[in-house]
């Protein structure tokens, strides 16, 4: 199972080393390899999230994430958005932006690529923080079966029976961070490009959820027809509710990739081997989301999800920290993996007492 599953991971890593020493010599080899393991270390909690929603697909679905939804995180989201960012922040035609691109630069050399994108930071920044933010905030204000830190989990679910209240903290979070973080030339761009992540995490939701309630049971269907869906729905999500979730998973894998973009140029200027650091990485990431959801992991270990929202909110504070200062890749990275690690200790402990408790359980039901 495990070469089956990340099969794919392999081949693109050998072909992508190959084309970046091909293309950039030893160095070029050495800087991709660094770039992938980075991005891999840093989004290990997308991965977790993405098993979430990625458990509710067909394998049709899952399929379209590990092929076409590569394709659109490799080159769409490492490749062509940093050109579409530099092209509508600095008001420039796709050609220069895409000579300016090639001809890489430092972050410090003023009309650069490296610098125009670093320039945009603040702004794309707001944009991806709010979005995962929100995210966080939908998970811990909803209403739990299990907790995992439940002295605060279970206060926060109690306060989201308030309607909106996710939107309502998101919002004043934008407000504090466009006026006490941004530097007064972006505030502008900060509250706007929020604004702008906000929308776009309530629509595609919205979408999805709008999907799954057409494809939800009618009190008056037939019973072949009711029948015919609970056996559809067993088999995972299709159709336009497949769809729906598969767009929300998209968006999520940019939000995550927009701070790794950025960062990768503190490591190197040259956007060709950045594509191919982070696509390689993002590739591994896509693979062990379909490796938890084959293995059923977070069913397993049911605070894992838990753990993996709990870094998204932290992501979320910290990208919006970036706005002005700057957060090295490693605190993002440890941070996350000390959330999941954590969850993931929790849920073993947890395993452990209940067979502990069956056991027991078994041991005094024998007859003396």
């Amino acid at each position: 199972m495990l070469l089956k599953t990340f099969g794919g991971a392999f081949a693109v890593t050998l072909v992508g080393l190959v084309l970046a020493f091909i293309y950039g010599g030893t160095t070029g080899l050495t800087v991709a390899a660094i770039l992938g393991v980075l991005e891999i270390s840093v989004s290990f909690d997308n991965a977790v999230v993405n098993a979430k929603y990625l458990g509710r697909l067909n394998a049709f679905w899952q399929r379209m994430f590990l092929t076409v939804g590569v394709l659109i995180a490799v080159f769409g989201m490492r490749l062509l958005f940093p050109v579409v960012i530099v092209c509508l922040t600095a008001h420039i035609s796709p050609a220069k932006a895409y000579h300016l691109a090639m001809n890489g630069g430092s972050v410090h050399t003023p009309g650069t690529y490296a610098h125009l994108l670093h320039d945009a930071h603040p702004a794309i920044a707001a944009f991806g923080g709010i979005f995962l933010l929100t995210l966080f905030l939908d998970f811990i204000f909803e209403e739990r079966e299990i907790t995992w830190l439940s002295w605060l989990e279970l206060p926060l679910a109690r306060i989201g029976k308030l309607d909106q209240i996710s939107v309502v903290v998101s919002g004043v979070v934008l407000v504090l961070a466009a006026n006490f973080i941004a530097p007064a030339s972006k505030t502008s761009s900060v509250l706007v490009a929020g604004i702008f992540g906000l929308i776009v995490y309530l629509v595609v939701n919205g979408i999805g959820g709008l999907f799954e309630d057409d494809d939800e049971e009618d009190p008056d269907e037939a019973p072949e027809a009711s029948a015919r869906r609970r056996v559809a729905a067993a088999a995972g999500m299709a159709g336009r509710a497949a769809f729906g979730v598969f767009l929300f998973l998209e968006v999520l894998d940019a939000t995550f990739s927009f701070d790794g973009v950025i960062g990768a140029f503190a490591i190197t200027s040259d956007p060709i081997i950045i594509a191919i650091g982070l696509g390689i990485g993002a590739m591994y990431i896509r693979s062990l989301t379909v490796f938890l959801v084959r293995k059923g992991t977070l069913s397993e270990f049911v605070y894992l999800e838990h753990g993996a929202h709990w870094a998204i909110g932290s992501l979320a504070v910290l990208l919006l920290f970036t706005i002005k200062y700057e957060v090295p890749e490693v605190v993002t990275g440890l941070i996350g993996v000390g959330f999941i690690g954590l969850a993931l200790l929790s849920s073993v402990l947890r395993n452990r007492r209940n067979r502990s408790d069956v056991s027991d359980l078994e041991i005094e039901s024998v007859p003396v």
